[in-house]
């Protein structure tokens, strides 16, 4: 039995986007995430706005987390470090075929 994919708000395809492109360039983890939303969007971001979108994304499955190892440039704390899972993946995928559909054949004047 197949299941849905998960419909995404706004900012929850922005933050798996960034979870994906952060991991590309290293490790995911909560600043590297904010940064990179940051960076693309050009939207004023609050972080905490952030983990709680990380945390929320998690509890319904769609990422995973694992901690590192104890830093010691932190203070021997450890970071937090994210990955999309199939489940989120699938729902990208939907997301961008529905936008996608949206878009197809329209046009219009550049005002």
């Amino acid at each position: 039995m197949s299941r849905e994919p998960h419909p995404l708000g706004e900012f929850e395809h922005l933050v798996l986007l960034a979870v994906l492109r952060a991991n590309h360039m290293g490790e995911a983890y909560g600043i590297t995430v904010y940064n990179e939303l940051v960076a693309r969007s050009r939207r004023r971001i609050a972080r905490g706005a952030v983990y709680m979108t990380l945390d929320r994304l998690e509890k319904k499955g769609l990422l995973w987390s694992s901690l590192t190892k104890p830093i010691i440039e932190r203070g021997g704390r450890s970071r937090r470090c994210y990955q999309v899972t199939k489940s989120a993946r699938a729902s990208l995928r939907a997301a961008r075929r529905e936008l996608m559909s949206f878009w197809r054949d329209l046009e219009f004047a550049e005002n």
